[in-house]
């Protein structure tokens, strides 16, 4: 057919029958109709959802993505009666036909068929009255309550997506970006940008320009939109006022033209790229920007043995060391035996090799609060420092799943030994570790012979039982006793466990668990002067708990006591009235 044939809402009559359905709580929104089994052959006809809708596939499509609701869809199709009289074909008229899926710019048999399809993808659909133009048809060329069939190709679709789900902002994909990854809002981002007014005028520009993803440029929808997009995705914004300039609109400066109160925008957006930035600690005080990413999936571990290329610097530039430049030999260093600044020790642990980043670290895991000699110039107190560092190679400390029963009781025993050394300096954070890591080795003894079942259970009491004094130090009580808890499952009668959970019974104010502690213990050793003087600190909380407990009922009795002399003297004032109708 040569006219043009438009595609408009159902008619009135069909639009009546619609908004009944919704007051019946049964509308059939696009949200609402379950999609069609994922796979069809080629030929082959099924129902979509309940709506009467069926598809025929005619010619399979590629990828797995449909398109979504606001998508500009672009397709050809032939539109038929069930008797084969044509009524119209875009084919004929030699242009694709273009709408936005599931905005009513369509049938509605038309919104819920063509989300099913994939790029390419060719269907033939029979599409009920009630799905097309119902009662009314669409005179000349359909008649009243007609079914239709439409042999519909998708050929392409440009996605639209309200990126916060409140109409403030809408995404139109121009170009498809690559990989999956998108930036976080720690992230540093490149981008090409070019924002106008709706009239055309152009408010700012930029070729490239460098953020945080966080911290946002020029409006906040840019820092909304790039959290969605990839590496290489351009895309067109049509930002709303809320995320743009709002009521007040902003005045001229620089470059950046003025925009009127209330001004909805047009921003092209490229992301070129952008530099991940981690945190390293959980309180944001180290984070790690990557420059180059590294290779593999692999980490050193506690004990690997790493070699890198460093430069230290303050915040005015200022080199304070420099290793493994200049044909020098990377600097070698142990994870976590403090031979580097704690923050450079936890950030290249969440390295790849070859990667190269630069750490920033506040003073509290630098070089804390006094001035620190480096070999290149002095770190004042209270300096935030920038590492740029590349892993260059590293070995891992042996695993115990790489380990033969004796070595794990040997690595067990060595790292014992390096708990104790720090314990008695006062480092009872890395002393715990070294300690749990230890027990890490042994924990499973299914494979263990008799003989060294015995070393292994000797090893784990102590292990146990020195990390509990470190979380007794620590005043993490809960884990303290757990721990000696542990080792009272292998040894029922060890006093020092008894002890020491007694200890973390009384600091979590548990004084009858703790008291029964303390007896069983003295009923082991009853000359243990340890346990006697805790007996002492337990009696004193007891007795300071009981003081405390009479002061507090005997306030509470005081005040019932008020309460009651009040009520009293209230009811001598005002007696109750007699039932004048008995």
């Amino acid at each position: 057919m040569d006219e043009d044939f438009e595609f408009p809402v159902s008619s009135s009559n069909n639009a009546a029958a619609e908004e009944k359905d919704m007051d019946m709580g049964m509308g059939m929104g696009m949200d609402d109709v379950p999609e069609p089994d994922p796979i069809m052959k080629v030929d082959e006809e099924k129902e979509i959802g309940k709506t009467g809708i069926k598809k025929k596939l005619l010619k399979e499509g590629e990828g797995w993505e449909h398109p979504s609701k606001g998508d500009e869809v672009e397709v050809h199709y032939v539109g038929t009666l069930l008797d084969g009289t044509q009524f119209d074909s875009s084919c004929d008229r030699g242009t694709p036909f273009k709408f936005k899926l599931g905005e009513g710019q369509v049938i509605k048999g038309w919104d819920e068929g063509i989300k099913t399809m994939k790029k390419g993808e060719k269907a033939l659909f029979t599409i009920p009255p009630d799905m097309a133009y119902g009662e009314s048809g669409s005179p000349p060329t359909i008649p009243p309550n007609a079914t239709l069939q439409f042999e519909v190709e998708l050929l392409s679709w440009i996605s639209v997506k309200d990126i916060c789900k409140d109409g403030g902002i809408f995404k139109k994909i121009l170009v498809e970006g690559e990989g999956w990854q998108n930036p976080k809002d720690l992230d540093e981002v490149f981008v090409k940008y070019e924002a106008r007014l709706e009239d055309g005028t152009v408010l700012s520009k930029s070729d490239g320009v460098e953020f945080t993803v966080q911290d946002g440029y020029f409006c906040s929808a840019l820092s909304k939109a790039v959290k969605t997009m990839k590496k290489g995705e351009r895309v067109l914004l049509t930002v709303k006022p809320q995320y743009a300039f709002g009521e007040t609109g902003k005045v001229a400066s620089g470059d950046e033209g003025s925009v009127p109160p209330n001004a909805t925008l047009q921003i092209n957006l490229e992301v070129i790229s952008w530099k991940i930035v981690s945190e390293v600690t959980n309180d944001k005080k180290v984070l790690k920007r990557i420059l180059k990413e590294g290779e593999g999936y692999e980490l050193p571990n506690d004990g690997a043995l790493v070699k890198v290329k460093l430069i230290g610097k303050l915040q005015d530039g200022t080199v304070f060391v420099k290793k493994g430049h200049d044909e020098e030999e990377p600097f070698e260093f142990k994870i976590d035996e403090e031979q580097v600044v704690d923050g450079l020790d936890k950030a290249v642990k969440k390295m790849k090799e070859g990667e190269i980043a630069l750490i920033t670290i506040q003073p509290e895991y630098a070089f804390g609060a006094f001035d620190s000699p480096q070999e290149l110039a002095i770190v004042p107190g209270n300096s935030i420092v920038y590492y740029e560092v590349e892993l260059v190679s590293f070995v891992k400390e042996k695993e115990s799943w790489d380990m033969s029963t004796q070595e794990k009781i040997d690595a067990a025993g060595k790292k014992k030994e390096e708990g104790n050394v720090l314990f008695k300096a006062g480092k009872y954070v890395r002393a715990s570790k070294r300690y749990e890591k230890a027990v890490s080795f042994i924990e499973y003894d299914s494979s263990f012979s008799d003989e060294e079942k015995q070393q292994v259970k000797l090893l784990k009491v102590s292990c146990n039982l020195n990390n509990a004094a470190c979380k007794l130090k620590l005043k993490e009580y809960k884990e303290a006793a757990k721990l000696c808890s542990k080792v009272l499952e292998i040894d029922s009668k060890n006093v020092k466990a008894l002890y020491r959970r007694a200890q973390a019974y009384i600091q979590l104010f548990d004084l009858d668990l703790a008291e029964l502690d303390i007896k069983k213990a003295l009923e082991i050793d009853p000359d243990n002067r340890d346990v006697k003087l805790e007996y002492k600190v337990l009696k004193e909380k007891i007795k300071e708990y009981n003081k405390k407990d009479a002061q507090f009922y005997g306030n509470i009795f005081a005040k019932m006591n008020k309460l009651e002399q009040s009520g009293e003297a209230k009811n001598e004032a005002a007696p109750m009235a007699i039932d004048s109708k008995a």
